[in-house]
């Protein structure tokens, strides 16, 4: 993701501020330092809305998303809870 986005240093940052604010793009802005991404400037505008969703499609579940994977038996006192298999 931050490869496809814009990125600046820095340095760079700080000296071109204002206008780089003024035609800030929708996806952002990541800046960076010595190469490595530190931070990510974003029109407020943006906010989170444009992530609802953006995961969908990219993410497989495996197993039941609601089990423990422990068997356990409620009527029993102990509580035997065992790992299923």
């Amino acid at each position: 993701m931050l490869k496809s986005m814009q990125q600046i240093s820095a340095s760079k940052f700080k000296e071109q501020c204002l206008s780089l604010l003024d035609d800030l793009s929708a996806e952002g802005l990541v800046i960076t330092k010595r190469g490595k991404p530190v931070a990510k400037v974003i029109p407020i505008a943006s906010g989170c809305a444009a992530l609802i969703g953006s995961m969908k499609g990219k993410l497989k579940i495996k197993g039941d998303l609601l089990s423990t994977g422990m068997r356990w038996n409620s009527e029993s006192s102990r509580g035997d809870a065992r790992p299923r298999g």
